[in-house]
């Protein structure tokens, strides 16, 4: 048995301007998913998974999952978690060199599903990290990633960018450009998230970006404007001394930024009334800046505060339905424990491009 964990993600700035080869700066938090992974003899596949819906769902199938039965949950929302982790199974089978591999799989997750916290990203890495380990081969986390990123590109129809499997592999902030990915050395800094307990259609939300830039110079010029706030704001990181406590000074700039880029995602279409009500409640509470995280249209906004002040305003929200402080996860992917033919092979993939 192996069990494997990855964290999840608030993007300080630049989702959406991303697909379009823009910066984007996303931050691992410590919520995590944890995959655990037992071989078979056979060639299906188990998954129970605990934690990605009220109750809970089973599911046993062979070759794909289009032969899954059916379960007592909502129909979007197995499709959405048994696309991820059999895209993962995919390309832990290819990494081993094991077309045929069977798993007994546990999902279990702190990520709210579809809330723009990276809760499938996290799976996937932490699901390919654990089935790769199971068959005896070790990836390094920026191959893990790159992995990720192509569960991810297929799951999603070619619109997923590398941002948010990156960020979960490697763990802290990281830069993502296009394919260029890096990490920055980031001080802590001082995450309050609020949740409206829905998610938005990231599909839906993507195409209609894409509609708008497609249409309207003016569109074209916001995704390039969020593009340099991700500029400003990376340059403000990369100066700040990592292992300090941020100074108010960075926390107002950073907090600055944001709320540009919030205001730049709403013009886009892809915030909520839900969302904006959370950003303008975190704001007020005295907050240095607030916006929406991820894909939009519902789900989780982050705001910079190191008081008490705005999780307490937002627990007091109508459209808070859950709200948590988030500290900033150093460590990416992580094995909790390995089978014993971990160590059988020594077959570690070369850094991603």
């Amino acid at each position: 048995m192996t069990v494997s964990s990855a964290p999840g993600k608030v993007y300080l700035f630049g989702e959406h301007a991303v697909v379009y080869g823009e910066p984007a700066v996303p931050c691992a938090i410590e919520r995590r998913a944890t995959v655990t992974v037992d071989a078979r003899d056979d060639d299906h596949i188990r998954v129970e998974a605990r934690d990605l819906s009220l109750d809970g769902f089973t599911v046993e199938y062979a070759d794909d999952t289009a032969e899954r039965p059916d379960v007592d949950v909502p129909e979007d929302l197995v499709d959405a978690a048994m696309g991820y982790i059999d895209a993962a199974v995919e390309q832990a089978r290819d990494a081993a060199d094991a077309p045929d591999a069977g798993f007994d799989i546990i999902v279990e997750s702190q990520i709210p599903l579809g809330a723009g916290l990276g809760s499938s990203a996290a799976v996937v890495v932490a699901g390919i990290d654990a089935a790769t380990r199971e068959l005896g081969v070790q990836l390094s986390p920026e191959a893990i990633a790159d992995r990720a990123y192509r569960a991810e590109y297929d799951v999603q129809d070619g619109q997923a960018s590398r941002a948010d499997t990156f960020c979960s592999a490697m763990g802290g902030a990281v830069r993502v450009e296009g394919d260029n990915c890096s990490r920055i050395e980031a001080p802590n800094l001082p995450f309050v998230v609020g949740f409206d307990g829905g998610a938005g259609d990231t599909g839906e939300l993507v195409a209609g970006v894409r509609e708008l830039r497609d249409e309207y110079d003016f569109a074209a010029d916001t995704v390039e404007s969020i593009g340099d706030i991700v500029r400003s704001g990376e340059a403000l990181l990369t100066d700040a001394d990592p292992a300090a406590e941020p100074m108010p000074e960075l926390l107002a700039e950073l907090g600055r930024l944001m709320d540009f880029d919030h205001g730049l995602l709403e013009a886009l279409g892809v915030s909520s009334r839900t969302l904006d009500n959370m950003v303008w409640a975190a704001r007020e509470a005295g907050a240095h800046g607030a916006k929406l995280t991820g894909a939009g249209g519902g789900g989780c906004i982050v705001a910079l505060d190191p008081t008490p002040e705005t999780r307490t305003a937002l627990r007091y929200t109508a459209e808070c339905r859950d709200t948590f402080r988030a500290e900033l996860d150093r460590e990416g992917v992580r094995a909790a424990s390995a089978s014993a033919n971990d160590g059988d092979r020594d077959e570690t993939e070369s850094e991603a491009t």
